[in-house]
């Protein structure tokens, strides 16, 4: 195993100009990674080195160590576990069916509404309450519960980083980043958050995308593959470009994190630095451009600028 990557200020570029009657009116810096099958770097701009925080997009690396620890919840199951959830019904009934009889008082993520604007506003309509089955990560913390049960591990406890969930998953972790973790925090849903480079982000998510089908990995990609409704909601871009690539594998994050790989192990990683989620569409688009994939370009006011703008033949 690698060391852990250094940390300190990251050395962020300019990656994409707003521009406003064609003068720029605003720059959003960045770093982003494109690798190749073999994990050879195709492309790298800003500091892909440095440790930071993956947030959501961590997830998927967290179900599959639950997978590792033998959690079968089926293709959905795997969807929900790896998934920052709009909120909407399927995303609901699917936590319930993850948790099973636990019931949703088990949960450790905090209560809060609905993540997507629709259906956030039909359930403050509806008089509803912020609850921890709403919350965005509650799959997650269900698949952690479940994980916990199958082993026989108390419930209580189940976010310390010494438990020994948390223990395994931090291992896998560093097993699927191929280096160890810089530095542990707390995720805004409770959880720890281990902090890794966006290279090695990049890499894990590689390496479930090629996983064979019926290994644990594999279940995981397999699920995320089958459920993208369910890894983001229908309103969500994730979820769209999953839809719109076949095969590929796309987890967001919050503060403008965003990692993808395509069934050959191809992947990007990309993190904006101000967290400003406009500048991602362009971003991602013109990184995936490097890989062979082209999608419809976003807003015409945004324009992706340096070397990476070549993907798309664009200018700086």
């Amino acid at each position: 195993m690698a060391a852990p990557p250094r940390t300190g200020i990251p050395a962020h570029e300019p990656l994409v100009h707003l521009l406003r009657d064609g003068m720029v009116e605003g720059v959003h810096h960045g770093s982003v990674v494109v690798l190749a099958p073999d994990g050879t770097t195709l492309f790298a701009a800003g500091d892909p080195d440095v440790a930071f925080y993956p947030r959501s997009t961590a997830k998927p690396l967290q179900a599959a160590a639950m997978a590792r620890l033998g959690l079968r919840p089926g293709p959905a199951g795997f969807a929900i576990a790896a998934a920052s959830h709009s909120g909407e019904q399927a995303h609901l009934g699917a936590v319930r069916a993850l948790l099973g009889g636990l019931g949703t008082g088990a949960l450790g993520n905090p209560a809060d509404l609905p993540y997507d604007q629709v259906e956030r506003d039909a359930w403050i309509a509806a008089g509803r309450a912020p609850s921890r089955l709403a919350q965005n990560c509650s799959g997650k913390h269900a698949a952690m519960l479940r994980t916990c049960l199958l082993h026989d591990w108390p419930n209580e406890g189940y976010l310390d980083p010494g438990h020994p969930l948390q223990v395994a998953v931090r291992d896998t972790v560093e097993d699927l980043t191929g280096a160890a973790v810089a530095r542990t925090a707390v995720d805004g849903c409770g959880a720890p958050l281990f902090a890794v480079s966006l290279r090695g982000l990049a890499g894990a998510l590689a390496r479930l995308a090629t996983a064979a089908p019926d290994t644990p990995d594999g279940l995981v990609a397999d699920g995320m593959r089958r459920h993208p409704e369910l890894v983001g909601g229908s309103r969500r871009p994730v979820t769209a470009l999953m839809r719109a690539v076949p095969g590929l594998l796309a987890k967001d994050g919050f503060e403008a994190v965003t990692v993808t790989a395509l069934p050959d192990g191809t992947a990007v990683a990309v993190k904006i630095a101000d967290g400003g989620l406009r500048a991602l569409r362009p971003v991602v688009t013109a990184a995936l451009a490097r890989c062979g994939v082209h999608l419809p370009p976003g807003r015409e006011d945004l324009r992706v600028t340096g070397p990476l703008a070549a993907a798309e033949g664009e200018t700086a």
